[in-house]
Order: C-alpha cells, then structure tokens, then sequence
C-alpha cells in the first residue's frame, strides 16, 4: 500500500482507537500508552505526510535512512526513536537525530554512546533491550545478566535509562506472547524497586501491529507500529 495523506487520516485514528480500547479493557488510562509509527523503508516525502496527518512519535530502524529523512524532516515538531540494532561506530550520528534510543544492550555500546553525548554536552535517554527469549537473531542483553548493565549506565553522566524494551519472539497468536510481555513488566519493576541511582524504570518498549493489545494489558507505555499505518513493506 502507497499510503497518502487521506489513507493516513484513517489508519491513524484506528491505530489509535484500538489503543484506546486495550488500555480501558485493562484499566489503564489511554494517555499512558504512546504510539511510535516505525517510519522502516517509508520514504520522506510519505512520512512527511504522516506526520501532516497526526504523527508525533518516529521510530527508524537504520541510521543511514533515519539520517536521510532527518535531513528532510528535522524541522517538523516531531520525536526521533531509534529502534534497530545500533552499532557503536554509528553513535554519533544517533546522539544528535533521536529523542530516545531504544536499543542499548552492551555497556560497550553504552559507554559509546555517552562519550558522543558528552561531546555534544547531551543527556541521551536511552532504554535497555532485553532478549527474554536467548534468539540469536535478535540484539539485546539476556534477563541474567541486565542488572550489570543497568547498575554500569547509572554510573554514566550523558544517559539516561527511562525503561526497558524487548521484541519477543515472533507468533501468529498474540495469547502466546504475551507471557514475554509480563515478563519484561516483571523486570521493570525488579530493577525499579532496586533504586539504582540516576535510573528511571517508567518505559516499556513493546509491542508492534500484531501484537500491541497484549502489550498494552501487560504495560507497555510505547508501541511500535508500521504496517497497521504504512502498509505491508516490500
């Protein structure tokens, strides 16, 4: 589907609403839950018209497409989330185009991206991606082994941990993932009662098209949805 800004003006409003009703079925106020459009594959000009018809949240996977479109659409009144696996050679270009990065999963990596920010006197909020499931194919630091992590990024004085994110592993039934999404609110709120200084446990990262409304009984706070707004990509 090649979106327009009239297609838009209807996929937004019923993204929207089924946020809305999963947040109310599980007695969360709506407000709670911000949706991020992932803008993967979209061109400028189509985001561009997303963002016309009521997008606030960005979501890109690659740093080369993201700084592309930021170069086209920094001026618009609307948040940059990295959601791809970031590479620690690519930090510098991060630090300067995203509101939040999503994908912090190596103290490595955390320690890159604090040196950049500190270069550009930033405070970056950042969450911790965590791989409940051990795929090998996907970025993210093991449940065992986060709260090194998160104790390591208290200790650094350009970032900002707000949260956690995770992308589960992928079925066709949301009632099957859901375990990994209450999985990920059980961290939460582990490493939140631990009070690691300069740590803020508030975010939830999960949750996509297929598989939001679990997400968002289980607590999510930011969704990240495409298709049900872009389109299949090709």
């Amino acid at each position: 589907m090649n979106a327009s800004l009239s297609d838009f003006k209807t996929t937004l409003p019923a993204v929207r609403q089924r946020i809305v009703a999963a947040a109310e079925q599980a007695g969360r106020q709506p407000a709670d839950v911000r949706l991020v459009a992932v803008s993967k594959t979209v061109t400028a000009d189509r985001l561009r018209e997303a963002i016309r018809a009521g997008v606030t949240r960005v979501g890109e996977n690659y740093i080369q497409e993201a700084r592309e479109k930021f170069s086209a659409l920094g001026d618009l009144p609307v948040e940059w989330h990295f959601i791809g696996h970031l590479q620690r050679n690519k930090a510098k270009y991060a630090v300067r185009i995203f509101d939040l990065i999503h994908s912090v999963d190596s103290i490595r990596l955390a320690d890159e991206i604090n040196y950049q920010a500190g270069r550009i006197n930033k405070i970056q909020p950042i969450l911790v991606q965590i791989n409940l499931a051990g795929e090998s194919s996907k970025s993210g630091i093991s449940p065992a082994t986060a709260e090194q992590l998160i104790r390591h990024i208290g200790t650094c004085p350009h970032l900002s941990l707000q949260g956690l994110m995770t992308l589960p592993p992928f079925f066709n039934a949301p009632v099957k993932v859901r375990p990994y999404f209450e999985q990920l609110r059980q961290l939460k709120d582990r490493f939140g009662e631990m009070a690691i200084e300069n740590v803020r446990m508030d975010e939830l990262s999960m949750g996509m098209t297929g598989d939001f409304e679990a997400a968002v009984a289980e607590g999510a706070t930011l969704v990240r949805i495409g298709t049900a707004i872009f389109g299949a990509r090709k």
